[in-house]
């Protein structure tokens, strides 16, 4: 399968960098680029790609901004975050407005195909900085230990286990034979009973209780 890509950054010459070497790769096919989060939009609804490479600092609108719009319109549409922050106050506003990896502009050209082929197969790929101010920022959300697991039930915990390993609405309904309707609900029961707000902060919650690897 061919992964249709836009690429946002402001810089040109990360731009160019980028289109040089994902043209290289003969499962990617570079759609279009676009130097603000403003364009980013406008290309997102006229190209639909399936992934978006995109910078958080940009004139106009910044990535965070962007990815909330995209994702409301086109959710399908994957978001990674390609930036020089690592702190906390980029990271977590950049995955509740809905990317699906956050990746570091020295990360190696192989390992930022790899983990683009990852969001493809529905999983959440993340540099560890990333991850680290994920947990510590969800140390301080939710309901806390195994009192709170065991108000869920055992289906929603079967539930939880699959959110965690990345897989979407539909996949876990496949695996678990019951039908998308009843997994959004499922979802929305997980949510509300540990008193989280999406479903990274719900995979997050899983790995901390140790209710996968």
């Amino acid at each position: 399968m061919t992964i249709r890509v836009l690429i946002v950054d402001d810089h040109h010459v990360v731009r160019k960098g980028l289109v040089l070497f994902l043209r290289t790769q003969k499962d990617l096919d570079i759609v279009g680029e676009a130097a603000n989060g403003k364009e980013a939009v406008e290309l997102a609804e006229s190209l639909k790609p399936d992934i978006i490479l995109m910078d958080l600092v940009m004139p106009e609108m910044d990535g965070i901004e962007a990815t909330k719009i995209i994702k409301k319109e086109h959710p399908y549409i994957k978001i990674m975050m390609l930036t020089s922050f690592s702190d906390q106050d980029h990271v977590i506003p950049a995955l509740e407005a809905g990317a699906s990896g956050f990746q570091l502009k020295d990360i190696q050209p192989d390992e930022l195909v790899n983990s683009m082929k990852k969001m493809m197969r529905g999983e959440n790929d993340l540099h560890p900085k990333a991850t680290s101010h994920l947990l510590n920022n969800l140390s301080n959300k939710g309901k806390q230990g195994k009192k709170a697991t065991e108000e869920l039930t055992k289906r929603e915990l079967d539930v939880l286990k699959e959110i965690a390993k990345g897989k979407s609405n539909k996949e876990i309904a496949s695996s678990l034979f019951i039908t998308e309707k009843t997994v959004k609900t499922h979802v929305s029961n997980i949510l509300a009973k540990l008193e989280l707000a999406d479903r990274t902060q719900a995979a997050l919650y899983a790995v901390k209780n140790q209710l996968v690897d």
